[in-house]
């Protein structure tokens, strides 16, 4: 029997290979024709989000193998389930949240985190690459997910409310602007800024006194080169709550490792500074192991709220 994933995969495949245009941007074309009801798959009355949000996913994966570019990457499912798992875990039981993704991409892992909080969740999502903010915002609108985009370098001025939660999947790298680096605390005083730090500043400034931030950063964050400058930031401008290493066997190599990041913007509930969660996330094809890593990951939120 085939899956509802499996339509929706088939739907804009077969659209894409039968386009005269590139791959990526004939999913978008596919994906207006099913909004505008001129054609669209055959899907049952129990067809969930996130089943739609997976069979989109397929097809842009296979569009970004077919036209390889280094900006053209997307969040692993495995770990953009466990962020939604985490802001899910963190914002039980409230409603009308808001959420940023400062640096969205396609899309996926702010539509995973959104489906995982439902309860009338909003987003902001910000990108400067044109086709996958356009990826981004077809895949909201056949979600039915509230968002507001903007098409701009998000480390430049947002105009954009605090939000309840940010999640980044944060660039990685050099950032080339000296001079609009210099507005930031993490700009160093001799050489280019690091862009994830610069990310995870500008995330915390639109985050509300009380929200969360949650980050996938290199695994080697804190030990990094400019991570003298890191340690005092984090430490007089949040609270760190969770650093949880990524299994290795999701990168090409250990160079490439990443790790979660959870920080919280302090705020004069928080009377206590709460212990950091130090964890590793086991081999997630290992379902028993995960099964009991994510009731510590539940014992732990509900100790944080």
């Amino acid at each position: 029997m085939t899956t509802d994933t499996e339509k929706v995969f088939s739907f804009i495949d077969t659209y894409a290979e039968t386009a005269d245009q590139l791959y990526l941007e004939a999913i978008i074309e596919a994906c207006e024709h099913w909004l505008s009801n001129e054609g669209g798959p055959s899907l049952s009355e129990s067809v969930s989000k996130e089943d739609i949000r997976r069979g989109i996913q397929l097809a842009i994966l296979k569009g970004m193998k077919q036209n390889a570019q280094p900006h053209h990457q997307m969040t692993p499912d495995s770990i953009g389930m466990l962020i939604a798992h985490i802001a899910n875990q963190l914002t039980v039981d409230r409603h009308n949240l808001t959420v940023l993704d400062p640096a969205a991409g396609t899309g996926n892992l702010l539509h995973t985190v959104m489906n995982a909080i439902g309860n009338g969740v909003t987003a902001t999502a910000v990108e400067i690459d044109d086709i996958l903010i356009r990826l981004a915002a077809v895949a909201a609108e056949l979600l039915e997910h509230p968002v507001s985009f903007y098409v701009q370098d998000a480390l430049r001025p947002m105009l954009v409310d605090p939000v309840d939660i940010t999640v980044c999947d944060v660039p990685v790298g050099f950032y080339p602007d000296d001079d609009n680096a210099l507005n930031y605390a993490l700009m160093p005083a001799e050489g280019h800024a690091y862009a994830h730090h610069l990310f995870i500043e500008q995330s915390m400034n639109h985050t509300k006194s009380g929200g969360y931030g949650l980050f996938i950063v290199p695994a080697n964050l804190f030990d990094s080169e400019q991570s003298s400058l890191l340690h005092p930031f984090l430490k007089k401008e949040t609270i760190i709550r969770a650093v949880i290493q990524l299994p290795d066997s999701l990168f090409k190599s250990s160079t490439h490792a990443k790790s979660i990041v959870v920080l919280q913007k302090p705020s004069t509930e928080i009377i206590a500074t709460p212990d950091v969660m130090l964890a590793k996330v086991p081999n997630m094809t290992d379902k028993r192991a995960m099964a009991l890593f994510l009731q510590k990951i539940d014992m732990w939120a509900t100790e944080s709220e």
